[in-house]
């Protein structure tokens, strides 16, 4: 059975600074040398990579491989479908050397928290635009694989829109700047992107790309000749010069800068034709960009900020379907954290509530926005100011990990309440018997038949409204509320034959306040679903104040006892 938990995942995850090795340079080997030494070089040179990969705190390649194989599917399609051209090379080494999904979990939400150009918000900005782009990408730039995965895709995705696109969708007829040998041809299919500056890189950075197969597969290359679909075909296409025999056409081919373009009096003259040039753009193009990192001190300072309106918040997690679980939420504040202004002898008070629910990757699945009132009459004022507002709202979601914001707002005070926190929606087993999460709560009410379903804390035709603190009162009933699934059905009357047990003792266990048994006849049976529904009278026992452990155990008549759930207060 599932144990009755609440997991709230807070924390942050230190940055590693990675300072690589430098060592001396080899000794010149000469050409004999070289030859008796070949085999052997390649495994000398492993092993120095290794020693300082070692000493330098960074993993080697096989050592990534190997955490990047025990991670959950989640993570590691956050790692490659997410994520993969933006996260920098000591960020991914910090998350594969995690040893948790918590700790997973909070790098996420840190990674992007680094990004966010306005933390103070609840939206990221950075990461909105990040999705943005990738969905550009898939809708404009695939090609046989999806738009994400191709050069103009991943360029996109790093860079953002370039600031001017000079388009050839068709290709065919041509003519060659000056700096490329002028001149006429024709061309395959190709695109110029032009940045006006790019971090790291410099200004009017130039990218060429190139279909060469005609399936809006744009390649990015360093070589402006690559487009010519002339280039081998002997006295076609020429430059000026060829065309007056001052340069022939194979010269193209036997160039020292590594292009195949025709030799032009410009050539050596633009910077763009330097060899070395096209090089170092080459490696950094694809290269994450720069991140600002917040410090720690930044990090917690912002929160405080904006947490100015506390509050709790609470899930639980019932089974639908296999692949559907329900996730009634609730969020309860005091009272006293409101701000009311007095009109008509009636106290007024209003939330703007805000939540969204997304994947650890950042992709929003649900979003849920309401306005709370709060009214009390001015003979109640005092009274119902020291009590508790609450607020309910039922997901449904597929098993998987999520992260969950939460922001309340005082319309009044404009205090602001903020909470991220994660939801693991279990996947519940189709075969072997299974519990939903325990909801401990101060009513549990039937609803009419025109509000089953219908409404905050209503799960079926019960309202079942959770008590966050776990208190209780001794006048108070303590309602239970949980779910066990596939229990085995008695062939005759298709019905379970199970007993549930409840026992509550003091915190150390060692004085029993209450144990109580009920056959599942007096329970809900839907087929092999049994939902336990029952208030506990409190008075009834002899409660002190205090804390105690609750345990609820089902036993079904031919399968072995499993605990179904427990709690503490």
């Amino acid at each position: 059975m599932r144990p009755f938990n609440r997991l709230i995942c807070l924390g942050i995850v230190s940055a590693i600074v990675f300072i690589a090795a430098v060592r001396a340079q080899d000794p010149p080997v000469t050409a004999g040398q070289a030859s008796k030494n070949q085999s052997t070089d390649k495994t000398v040179q492993n092993d120095k990579n290794k020693k300082a990969a070692a000493q330098a705190g960074r993993l080697t390649k096989g050592q990534q491989k190997k955490l990047y194989n025990e991670l959950g599917s989640p993570y590691r399609i956050w790692l490659d479908n997410d994520v993969p051209y933006i996260i920098t090379d000591a960020e991914r080494e910090t998350f594969l050397k995690l040893s948790t999904n918590e700790e997973r979990e909070n790098f996420i939400e840190n990674f992007w928290l680094r990004r966010d150009p306005t933390p103070d918000t609840p939206e990221n900005e950075f990461k909105e635009e990040h999705f943005r782009r990738i969905a550009y990408a898939n809708e404009h730039f695939a090609s046989g694989e999806p738009g994400w995965k191709t050069d103009r895709g991943r360029i996109y995705i790093i860079w953002g829109k370039p600031d001017d696109i000079d388009a050839h969708p068709s290709g065919g007829s041509y003519n060659r700047t000056p700096e490329e040998g002028g001149g006429s041809t024709s061309t395959y299919p190709f695109e110029t992107w032009t940045y006006n500056y790019l971090d790291t890189i410099g200004n009017n950075v130039k990218l060429e790309f190139v279909d060469k197969s005609g399936t809006n597969e744009y390649r990015l290359t360093s070589d402006p000749g690559e487009k010519d679909a002339l280039l081998y075909v002997p006295g076609a296409g020429l430059s000026e010069l060829e065309s007056y025999g001052m340069a022939d056409k194979s010269q193209r081919f036997t160039q020292s800068n590594g292009t195949t373009n025709p030799i032009s009096e410009f050539s050596y003259n633009t910077g763009d034709q330097d060899e070395f040039t096209r090089l170092e753009l080459a490696s950094k193009i694809f290269v994450a960009p720069p991140v600002k990192f917040k410090g720690l001190e930044e990090l917690v300072t912002s929160r405080i900020v904006r947490n100015q309106l506390p509050f709790q918040y609470g899930f639980s997690y019932l089974k639908i379907t296999t692949d559907t679980v329900m996730v009634p939420i609730t969020i309860q504040l005091d009272n006293r954290s409101m701000s009311f202004e007095e009109k008509d002898g009636v106290h007024l008070g209003t939330l703007n509530l805000y939540a969204r629910i997304s994947t650890i990757g950042g992709r929003v699945v649900q979003v849920f926005e309401d306005t709370i009132h709060r009214d009390f009459p001015d003979s109640l004022f005092q009274q119902d100011i020291t009590k508790k507002s609450i607020y309910g709202k039922t997901i449904p979601l597929t098993p998987g990990l999520y992260r969950l914001d939460i922001v309340l707002k005082d319309i009044k005070s404009g205090n602001t309440g903020v909470v991220s926190t994660s939801l693991k929606v279990p996947r519940f087993d189709a075969e072997k018997l299974d519990a939903s999460t325990l909801i401990l709560a101060d009513n549990i009410e039937k609803v009419p038949a025109k509000q089953i379903g219908i409404g905050q804390f209503v799960l079926g035709d019960v309202k079942v409204r959770p008590a966050l603190d776990y208190t209780f009162s001794a006048e108070q009933r303590m309602g239970i509320y949980f779910q066990v699934y596939n229990l085995k059905l008695d062939q005759t009357t298709h019905k379970s034959n199970a007993v549930a047990h409840v026992k509550i003792t003091t915190a150390k266990g060692d004085q029993v306040i209450l144990d109580h048994s009920q056959t599942s006849e007096e329970f809900k049976q839907y087929g092999d679903q049994l939902t336990i529904e029952t208030q506990l009278t409190l008075h009834q026992a002899d409660f002190a104040p205090g804390k105690y452990k609750l345990e609820f155990t089902v036993k079904p008549s031919a399968q072995p006892a499993r605990a179904a759930a427990a709690a503490s207060n």
